[in-house]
């Protein structure tokens, strides 16, 4: 018991650590491309390393990581402290150690196009879960009733239905379409309608649904402004900016790919492994912030509960405005 307590208090210390880069060494090396002698990894002329040998598979598989942006040791060891020190990683990264882990960024497109390889059959049982929630969601609307169903289809083909018939139905009622000779607007009750302006909005809500990562990444955007009221004067980092907390929030979404990937290969399809990420989430944010677990959650859940209230009052108006423009063409 007192051996795994000592290694325990080892691991927390070294949690708190920051990384130390090594030392330069005292052996002297000469560049194979410009010729320059030097101490050190690289050539400060030219940026080649100084470990440049024979070419072997080993370093072919070292350039196609290199491709991708995976080649150097910032990857694996971002990958590493985002599961075992996230939040000290973070602060770590906030504070100007920049070179010593992988861009945030560049990290959150990488970490979501694997997650995608690995839903997608990437995994080990060979299981596509993405073609399997589709095919769930679809044998759900086919066993709905037929009217619920008809309204469904029509709910998504309302743009087509304008565009081909002469009559519209609205609320259960038969409104005449008059079409223009344009065929850019038509007429509803005698009042213009622009085509254009509909398919717009068609194409807009397609494109939400086809660009989940996108979309992902502007909810986050949103996501930091409440959190930003309540953690910005916290007790590790009192004068944190908007910018900073929304680099901690991509990192930490970050983490929660990560521990789904992982979770995605060896268990595809298990919805336990996404619930796991999302508690696992707070750790990060109590090591960057210095506050309890307790008070961090209750931060977390207010900042959601902000920005519920926010998307309810924008839906409302939304709807409303729909409302007013049903009356108006009625």
């Amino acid at each position: 018991m007192e051996q795994i307590k000592e290694k325990y208090e080892r691991f927390k210390e070294w949690q708190i650590k920051p990384y130390e880069v090594a030392q330069l060494t005292a052996e002297k090396h000469e560049c194979a491309t410009c010729h320059t002698e030097f101490h050190g990894n690289y050539c400060p002329r030219c940026g080649q390393k100084s470990t440049i040998g024979r070419y072997s598979f080993k370093t072919a598989f070292l350039t196609f990581l290199d491709v991708w942006g995976l080649g150097n040791r910032g990857m694996f060891r971002t990958i590493r402290d985002l599961l075992l020190r996230p939040g000290y990683m973070i602060r770590d990264y906030l504070s100007g150690m920049q070179m010593a882990y992988f861009p945030p960024f560049k990290m959150f497109f990488l970490v979501i196009t694997l997650s995608v390889l690995v839903d997608s059959g990437l995994n080990i049982k060979m299981t596509n879960t993405l073609n399997n929630t589709f095919t769930t969601t679809t044998k759900e609307d086919v066993s709905k009733e037929p009217d619920q169903a008809l309204n469904n289809k029509d709910s998504k083909n309302i743009f087509e239905e304008v565009a081909s018939n002469d009559t519209i139905n609205i609320n259960g009622k038969l409104i005449p379409i008059q079409k223009d000779e344009d065929d850019n607007t038509i007429r509803l009750n005698g009042k213009k309608l622009e085509l254009k302006i509909l398919d717009k909005i068609d194409k807009f809500v397609s494109w939400l649904d086809n660009n989940q990562t996108i979309v992902q990444f502007l909810l986050l955007l949103v996501l930091s402004g409440p959190m930003y009221l309540l953690f910005r004067k916290n007790k590790k980092i009192p004068d944190i900016r908007y910018s900073e907390l929304f680099v901690a929030m991509v990192y930490i979404t970050n983490m929660m790919t990560i521990i789904n990937i992982i979770g995605g290969f060896f268990m595809p399809g298990n919805v336990s492994v996404k619930h796991l990420a999302y508690a696992l989430s707070i750790i990060p944010l109590t090591q960057l912030f210095g506050y309890s677990y307790l008070k961090t959650l209750f931060k977390v859940v207010a900042s959601f509960a902000i920005l519920i209230s926010a998307g309810v009052l924008l839906l409302i108006i939304v709807v409303s405005l729909g409302y007013l423009f049903i009356e108006y063409i009625l």
